[in-house]
């Protein structure tokens, strides 16, 4: 468990908006839920296989979790601890952003730090 570090996948369009406000407040499923979804860096492509499968035009932003204030981690419906922010995100706490392409079936080719668990996906 890698805790200064936590992922958040983001519809393009969304993120360009959130550039120029300076903050994000939610994809329309996390405004419903009450916080912005994030994953850690081995939840990823489990995340991007439930939630995203087909989806085109999303990024993937690496946010640095030491400067975020309302963050907690809670249990979700798997019994896996996920990383949830009960505030905006400032954009200043992401250091880095990722395009996720599209594979032919249906998965995303992951960005290069997250190679390692391209494969590790359960059928």
């Amino acid at each position: 468990m890698n805790l200064e570090f936590i992922f958040k996948i983001i519809e393009k369009e969304e993120w360009q908006k959130a550039k120029q406000s300076g903050n994000y407040s939610g994809s329309a499923n996390d405004i419903k839920d009450g916080y912005i979804h994030f994953s850690e860096e081995d939840q990823v492509p489990q995340t991007l296989k439930k939630h995203y499968q087909n989806q085109e035009n999303l990024v993937l932003l690496k946010v640095n979790a030491f400067k975020l204030e309302n963050l907690l981690w809670e249990q979700a419906s798997n019994g896996d601890m996920y990383p949830h922010l009960y505030s905006p995100l400032d954009i200043n706490t992401v250091v880095g952003e990722f395009e996720l392409s599209l594979n032919e079936d249906g998965t995303h080719e992951l960005p290069e730090i997250l190679k390692k668990y391209q494969f590790n996906l359960p059928k």
